[in-house]
């Protein structure tokens, strides 16, 4: 029979890199099935529980619950998920925990999952990645501002040993280790974390047999495989190459336990040559207005508010050298006048939709879906309208989002230090046909990183984009209020890229090579 393993996600927010593992099909047979997954913030583990719910249901029965189509759809209110299916909800409610690592009902619920995975399965997978604010770039600028803040004394800088802890209890025959890039050069007294952590992998099972050899992951000739990383750098996986709309770069580590590591030196898969961009995954989704979010918001009041910042716009670009740009502006007046979108919600399928002949495409559309969730646009200042209205049209124009130096003096921010480089980047579109730049939680604050490329619309991504974005699937939902979602899909790991790892780490313990995912 085909070796099935047990999964302990740690750290899982709203399942990303657990959805992956979990999806990843061997012909007919899925390998790896989650266990136990632990986050600690409430509204992502409410996420977290109802997909396990979701894949626990439509294992049992082949479909989706239909109260799931009709609460995903906003036909009906979530109802008492234990009264659709008690059996189901049951085990979601066991396999996600909401607990914090590195506390006693944390450890004595992974001690339990461990028993209970080492008699259920033929072997164990460890995955996840600790909180990564403490390790990432724009994370240590903003806690360097923080009076009195010792990163010495930041938790969030150690909770890579809970994870190591968990690993050394539960010795699983491979383990993934997700960060930010940023774990490479963040300093604990005087000492890189990077190191720290490399020490603490090495010194697993030493003297027993039992240790660990790491792996980086090396892209090349459309195949993906498993390597000896030779520097740290070499851990450093970009999303778009496995053919994720977005330029995520992350620190991926992978350990394969010594008594299995001779098997994977062979394991390949292939992977996606093609590059993806904005447009192929949101080009096609309902047409949406921003909101007013200072005044009145309907549909006249929007328009007439973004045709004068056009108009004024285009009279800043007279002459011929400003041709392409003025014409752009007057078009939006144009748009403006005879319509433009009036809705800031919509949940309508796009034409065609679940019908593509595209793996990722199939990855994202959901046929028994209803609609769309979660396509709900936010709302903007006036002044800001004008300002995601120039850079989307500058970036369409010149292939790139303007910097502050771009930015007509008329709709520069009012701000003392707007021109001392400090803000070159603080209004950024996203180009339709390029890889998105990397989705961040940054944006639940206020979506000027994520400026939509139609100048029509005017507006940021909403959550449904920037999940599509991050490859979750249309029938991924977000629970928690707006804020809450989008920093869930920032905070994940890509699930079309999760199911290519988890198909790497499957062919290495299989002795397997050109697995089909």
């Amino acid at each position: 029979m085909p070796a099935k393993f047990g999964i302990v996600d740690l750290f899982a927010g709203p399942g990303g890199l657990g959805e992956g593992f979990s999806c990843l099909k061997i012909g007919d047979h899925l390998p790896f099935h989650i266990g136990i997954s632990i986050e600690k913030e409430a509204s992502a583990h409410r996420t977290l529980r109802l997909r396990a719910f979701v894949r626990e249901f439509q294992a049992r029965h082949g479909a989706l619950p239909q109260a799931f189509v009709d609460f995903h759809a906003g036909l009906a209110k979530e109802p008492a998920w234990h009264e659709v299916d008690a059996d189901a909800w049951a085990l979601a409610e066991a396999e996600a925990q909401c607990l914090e690592l590195g506390t006693e009902p944390a450890a004595s619920a992974v001690d339990a999952a461990i028993a209970a995975l080492r008699q259920d399965y033929d072997d164990t997978i460890l995955i996840g990645g600790p909180p990564c604010q403490a390790y990432s770039l724009v994370g240590r600028a903003r806690s360097r501002g923080k009076v009195g803040y010792v990163p010495e004394d930041d938790e969030r800088h150690y909770l890579f040993r809970e994870y190591i802890s968990v690993l050394d209890r539960l010795r699983p025959a491979a383990f993934v280790m997700e960060n930010v890039k940023g774990m490479l050069s963040s300093t604990i007294e005087s000492r890189l974390v990077f190191e720290m952590l490399m020490e603490d992998l090495a010194s697993l099972g030493t003297g027993e047999g039992r240790e660990y050899e790491l792996r980086a992951i090396r892209v090349e000739d459309g195949k993906a495989s498993l390597h000896e990383a030779g520097q740290p750098s070499d851990f450093i996986v970009r999303a778009e190459r496995f053919g994720v709309p977005q330029r995520r770069h992350r620190v991926i580590i992978i350990g394969i336990r010594s008594d299995l590591a001779r098997r994977a030196g062979g394991a390949e898969i292939p992977v996606s040559d093609m590059p993806r961009t904005v447009d192929d995954v949101i080009g096609n989704m309902p047409m949406l207005r921003s909101g007013i979010s200072r005044g009145q918001d309907d549909p006249d009041a929007w328009r007439t508010a973004v045709a004068d910042a056009a108009r004024s716009l285009a009279d800043l670009h007279a002459g011929k050298e400003n041709a392409r740009m003025r014409n752009a502006f007057k078009h939006v007046v144009d748009r403006m006048k005879s319509g433009g979108p009036r809705v800031r919600s919509a949940s309508r399928l796009p034409e065609g939709y679940g019908t593509a002949n595209d793996a990722l495409l199939q990855w994202l559309e959901r046929p028994a879906l209803r609609g769309l969730a979660q396509h709900e646009a936010r709302g903007h200042m006036v002044p800001d309208l004008g300002r995601y209205l120039f850079a989307s049209i500058f970036g369409g124009l010149h292939g790139y989002s303007p910097k502050a130096a771009d930015f007509p003096h008329l709709i520069s921010p009012d701000h003392k230090n707007w021109d001392s480089g400090k803000f070159n980047d603080r209004f950024r579109v996203q180009l339709s046909g390029e890889a998105s730049t990397t989705v961040t939680s940054h944006i639940s604050k206020d979506g000027h990183y994520f400026i939509h490329p139609d100048a029509i619309q005017c507006r940021s991504l909403t959550v449904r984009e920037a999940a599509r974005l991050q490859t979750f699937p249309d029938d991924y939902l977000f629970l928690g209020n707006r804020t809450q979602q989008y920093v869930q899909v920032g905070n994940a790991v890509p699930p079309f890229l999760a199911r290519q790892i988890a198909s790497l780490v499957h062919a290495a313990l299989t002795n397997g090579s050109k697995l089909d995912q």
